[in-house]
This record gives structure tokens, sequence and C-alpha cells, in this order.
């Protein structure tokens, strides 16, 4: 199946790694892409200690995309899209997040054609879910569920910071 978890409200990526916290405690074998993110975050931290079960890798750039980044930022992201066709064919792995494929694709970083390319086509017994804002029309076709997080409220907005734990 293919899920996608879009919206603009928290909890995108905090679903997706929660499905594959739940793979992992079944023995299956994850694959997490984070697309545009660079950084050591409590998740990743955690999921380190599956040890072989669960490979990450990030392909961010770090930094914002801007127009003056926007190279950069594609050459990286495209090692992304290069690792999930790898993964589509490798028969490794029993789930697989593409996080942020959504926004990557709103930012110009990763081609639509190159999304789309990367989403159809998996085999059946393989679980890919794939997060971010701004979900393009064309891959939420291909979805077998979408969720879309809506923000209703959010602390941020009292002047509350990101919290370690909480919000990275």
């Amino acid at each position: 199946m293919v899920q996608i978890y879009t919206g603009d409200g928290k909890g995108k990526t905090t679903a997706a790694l929660g499905l594959a916290l739940r793979a992992l405690g079944w023995g299956k074998r994850v694959l997490i892409i984070q697309f545009l993110k660079k950084g050591r975050w409590g998740e990743l931290r955690a999921l380190e200690r599956f040890g072989e079960q669960v490979k990450v890798v990030q392909v961010g750039a770090g930094g914002f995309v801007k127009p003056e980044t926007l190279s950069k930022h594609r050459v990286s992201n495209a090692l992304g899209v290069e690792l999930a066709l790898l993964a589509k064919r490798s028969g490794e792995f029993d789930v697989v997040v593409l996080d942020e494929l959504n926004q990557a694709v709103e930012l110009g970083v990763v081609p639509l054609e190159r999304a789309l390319e990367v989403v159809e086509g998996w085999p059946p017994e393989v679980e890919l879910v794939i997060t971010g804002r701004c979900a393009p029309k064309e891959l939420l076709d291909l979805a077998d569920l979408v969720t879309e997080m809506k923000e209703v409220k959010h602390y941020f907005k009292k002047g509350v910071k990101a919290r370690r734990g909480i919000e990275f």
C-alpha cells in the first residue's frame, strides 16, 4: 500500500515513524529516506538502537531552500530518488518511508516526474509511506491511504520554541 501523510498540521513525520516503529517491533526491515533534512534528531538516535533492521538516510543539503541554494538541494535530493529506486528493486525492505518527498516536489528540489517514478510500481509486500506538506494531486491519486494533518491550534504561535525530545 501507498500511504501519504500531508497537510499543514504537526505530526506527519511522527505518524510515519510510528508506523516504522510498529513494523520494527514485528521484525520488519525499514528504510527511511529523509528529503530536505539534515541533522541528528531524537528519533534518529532512537532508531539507531534497532541496528541493521533499520536504515536512515538523510539527503538534505542543510539550510532552507532558496533560489541561490536550489541547485545544491537538487543535487543532494537526487541521491534520495536514486536510493528509493534501488530500494524498490532490491526487495531488502518491508517498509519504506520517503519523509518530506511531498515538500521536496513542491519546492522544485525533486521533479514531479521523478517522484512519480519512485512511487509507481512497488512490490505489493512493501508498505510505502510518503510525508510532507503540499502533496501533489498526482501522488495523492496513486495513494491507497491519505491522511491530512490540519492545524487547529499550535503553541508555536504563543512563542514556544521547538523542544528537545518533542519537536526534535
